[in-house]
């Protein structure tokens, strides 16, 4: 083997680097006006071109500032652009959400510069798959990271801000291996059972104090431009239903915040109607 030949680990590192370039939420340029301070905040961490970009896009049309995060945030320029065209208003903030100080940094200057945050959304992804025997630490460690590490962050920082004011939504956007491991995804089971264990043990210390904490387990294909080009067999399922409409998951995690709290969800499962389960 040569020194340029690449093995499956490595192989498989890229990806998860990849994966890490758009993964969550130093701030960028946020210019604050005294007008926005009481307008309530909703922050979505890891808004990224599909079911990110729809949920903040929900949000601002009720009137909330859309705070939009990602590693990279250069990414969130055209989300920011098509929000305030349709009459809303969002910020763009470059942050990672494995970093602990930069989500505290993040929050604190939401809080101070934007408004008070009513809802926080963790939609970090971290999907690879690859046998166990192919399986390093590093690439565990960091889908972890990404899953349950930036979770934690997003949880805690909201959880920190919303608890005086007694209230808030916190939700988390899980999968299929949320509640069942396959084969070829130990460590994307592995981070998304543990972000459902924290959604979970999060709810009920909170719930008491105000704060409304759920899990969505998002069970099925979305239509992203990586469904339609890499699973066409699939993608072609559209016509008839057989794929989840990001604005469709949108709509739902918004009628989760709006629930009473005397009927409150903690777990909602969305799928197509036509997804084997």
């Amino acid at each position: 083997m040569t020194s340029t030949t690449k093995t499956a680990s490595d192989a498989t590192t890229d990806i998860v680097d990849k994966i890490a370039t758009d993964a969550g939420a130093v701030l960028q340029g946020a210019q604050a006006s005294s007008a926005g301070a009481a307008v309530p905040v909703c922050l979505v961490v890891g808004a990224g071109d599909a079911t990110g970009s729809a949920i903040a896009k929900r949000f601002a049309k009720e009137g909330m500032i859309a705070c939009v995060a990602r590693r990279n945030g250069d990414k969130l320029a055209p989300l920011v652009q098509e929000i305030e065209q349709l009459g809303g208003r969002a910020v763009a903030f470059a942050c990672d959400a494995r970093q602990e100080n930069q989500m505290v940094e993040m929050v604190d200057r939401i809080e101070r510069e934007l408004g008070p945050i009513e809802v926080a959304v963790f939609n970090v992804g971290a999907n690879v798959r690859f046998p166990i025997l192919e399986m390093t630490t590093r690439v565990y460690t960091k889908v972890w990271e990404m899953c349950a590490l930036g979770g934690f962050h997003t949880g805690r920082e909201a959880a920190r801000v919303m608890v005086p004011r007694g209230r808030g939504t916190i939700l988390f956007t899980g999968a299929t291996a949320s509640v069942r491991g396959g084969a070829g995804y130990a460590a994307f089971a592995g981070g998304k059972h543990a972000l459902r264990a924290l959604a979970q043990s999060m709810a009920r210390e909170l719930g008491p104090r105000g704060l409304h904490v759920a899990h969505v387990v998002i069970d099925g294909a979305i239509d992203t431009e990586f469904i339609r080009t890499q699973f066409p067999d699939r993608y072609a399922q559209k016509s008839v239903g057989g794929i989840l409409a990001p604005d469709s998951i949108a709509e739902q995690y918004f009628q989760i915040h709006r629930q009473s709290r005397d009927a409150w969800t903690f777990e909602m499962d969305l799928r197509p109607g036509t997804e084997t389960w």
